[in-house]
C-alpha cells in the first residue's frame, strides 16, 4: 500500500480516481441512508440497471454517455415512483421491466459502437481511473444539488421516510418529495457508475448507510457516518488493489462488503449483551 502513496503523488490519474471516489461518496452517504431507512434499495437497483440503456444510446450517437445516464436514471426514477404512487401491485414487475429493458437497449447500442468490449465492460464494473478531470466538476455539481436539495427540504424527506401516512396528513406533499427522492437517487447512481459500475452500485449505495445504522439512530448521523465510511471504502479501496493490479470496483465492493459482514455480527453481540442485562435487571 505504501507504493499507492508515493505513485499518488506522482501521477495524476491516480489523484482524479482518488478525488472521484471522495466525491461519489458524498451521495453514497447522503441519498444512501435514505435509500436503506425507506427499503428501496431494489427500486435503486432498477434506475441503475436501465440506466445502462441511456449510456449506450448516448455513445452510439456520439454524446456523452454521463449525459446519457443521467437523462435515463431521472427518467426510470419518474416512471417507477409514479406507477408506484398509482399502482402498488404493479410496482415489482415494472422495476424488473425496466431492468431488463434497459440493460437490452444498452448492450444492443454498444455493441453497434466501435469499442464495445472495453466501454461495456467499464460501464458494468466501472473503472475509476478512467474518469477524466472534466467529469470532476460534473461529479462535484451533482453533490451540490444533492446536499443543497436534501438540506432545504430535510424534514419533508424525514417525514415519507418513516410514515407516509403520518407526513400526508401533516400536509406533506408526499407523491412529490417522494418522487424527488427517487430523482435524488438517479443522480447518486450516476455518481456512483463511475467508480464502480452499473453491477456493484447497489452495494456501495446501501451499504455504509447499513453499516451505519448498527450503531446510531439519527438520519443525520447515519448520513455523516456513511459519507465517511464511503470515502474510507473508495480511499482504501484503490491502494488495495493498485499493488496486485486488481479492478479497483471490486476491491472497494469487497472491502465493504466484509466490513458489514463483521459489523452485523458485532452489532448483534451487543444487542444480545444488553438484552441479557436487561432481563438479569428485570
Amino acid at each position: 500500500m505504501s507504493g499507492f502513496f508515493t505513485a499518488l503523488g506522482e501521477y495524476g490519474f491516480l489523484q482524479t480516481a482518488l478525488l472521484a471516489g471522495l466525491l461519489a461518496s458524498i451521495g453514497c452517504g447522503v441519498i444512501g441512508t435514505f435509500v436503506v431507512v425507506k427499503r428501496i434499495a431494489f427500486m435503486a437497483g432498477g434506475i441503475a440497471h436501465s440506466v445502462l440503456g441511456g449510456m449506450g444510446a448516448a455513445l452510439y450517437f456520439g454524446m456523452d454517455p454521463f449525459a446519457g445516464a443521467l437523462l435515463a436514471a431521472i427518467v426510470s426514477a419518474l416512471l417507477i415512483g409514479t406507477v408506484r404512487l398509482a399502482w402498488k401491485t404493479q410496482e415489482d414487475t415494472l422495476i424488473g421491466a425496466l431492468w431488463a429493458i434497459g440493460m437490452a437497449v444498452g448492450v444492443l447500442f454498444i455493441a453497434k459502437t466501435p469499442g464495445y468490449s472495453s466501454d461495456l465492460m467499464s460501464f458494468l464494473f466501472g473503472n475509476i481511473l478512467l474518469v477524466p478531470t472534466r467529469e470532476l466538476w460534473l461529479m462535484a455539481g451533482l453533490d451540490l444539488v444533492l446536499v443543497t436539495t436534501v438540506s432545504l427540504f430535510y424534514r419533508q424527506f424525514l417525514a415519507i421516510s418513516f410514515d407516509e401516512e403520518w407526513a400526508r396528513l401533516r400536509g406533506v406533499p408526499v407523491a412529490f418529495f417522494y418522487l424527488l427522492l427517487l430523482c435524488l437517487v438517479a443522480i447518486t447512481v450516476v455518481l456512483l457508475i463511475q467508480v464502480v459500475g452499473l453491477i456493484l452500485v447497489i452495494a456501495l449505495l446501501t451499504l455504509p448507510a447499513a453499516i451505519a445504522g448498527h450503531y446510531v439512530h439519527s438520519l443525520s448521523a447515519m448520513m455523516l457516518i456513511a459519507t465517511l465510511l464511503g470515502a474510507c471504502f473508495t480511499a482504501f479501496g484503490l491502494a488495495l488493489s493498485f499493488g496486485p493490479d486488481l479492478p479497483a470496483g471490486p476491491t472497494m465492493i469487497l472491502l465493504a462488503g466484509g466490513v458489514y459482514v463483521c459489523s452485523a455480527l458485532v452489532s448483534q453481540v451487543f444487542a444480545r449483551r444488553r438484552a441479557a442485562r436487561q432481563a438479569t435487571a428485570g
